[in-house]
């Protein structure tokens, strides 16, 4: 696969591409400013984000959004995407249920992804959960066991969990307690970035 010169460029070559995953009806690329002081990685789109074609506009990214303004950052300012670029999915009935992606499912993504953060060239790379741990290490990552700042494949990134993890506790106190980590969390990737 030859080096894309432009993320514009990149896009095309992975929405040209077959799927890579069952069901992912489109390419959901990553959107945000090139050289943006944080870049946030997730799992892959959801079925909101399938149908808008942008990343991170469903429940998720919604609590992200509100996190992020809890920790100060304008949700502009920094760059989103995905490990995997397509909706992976199971049709029951009228709905579509998320499958999470496997590890040969992430690794057809994985050289796509490092090329897209090596042109926005951020100055931290946020993983948003295992999956994208995964994706920027090339191997499995403990979240819980590596919260924090660490370097993934020689690339300078801060681990924390995914917002839609959050989304799944149902004690509502447990549940503030986890939002104000995760806040804390890009709190902190925050001043990290600005070094």
């Amino acid at each position: 696969m030859a080096k894309a010169r432009s993320l514009a460029a990149l896009n095309r070559e992975i929405a040209a591409a077959a799927p890579g995953v069952e069901g992912g009806t489109r390419f959901v690329p990553g959107e945000g400013p090139v050289h943006a002081p944080l870049a946030l990685v997730g799992e892959q789109p959801g079925d909101q984000e399938d149908m808008e074609g942008r990343p991170f506009v469903g429940p998720a990214g919604q609590l992200l959004d509100r996190a992020l303004a809890k920790a100060g950052i304008a949700r502009g300012a920094v760059y989103v995407t995905n490990a995997v670029k397509r909706f992976k999915f199971e049709q029951r009935g009228k709905r579509r249920i998320h499958s999470k992606p496997n590890a040969a499912e992430i690794t057809y993504y994985r050289g796509w992804l490092i090329e897209e953060l090596d042109l926005v060239d951020p100055g931290l790379t946020v993983a948003l959960g295992a999956t994208a741990a995964r994706a920027l290490a090339g191997k499995p990552v403990a979240v819980m066991k590596n919260r924090g700042p660490m370097t993934l494949d020689g690339r300078p990134c801060y681990v924390t969990v995914h917002p839609s993890a959050l989304l799944r506790i149902r004690e509502a106190d447990e549940r503030h307690a986890a939002f104000t980590a995760f806040a804390a969390d890009l709190r902190r990737a925050r001043a990290l970035a600005a070094g």
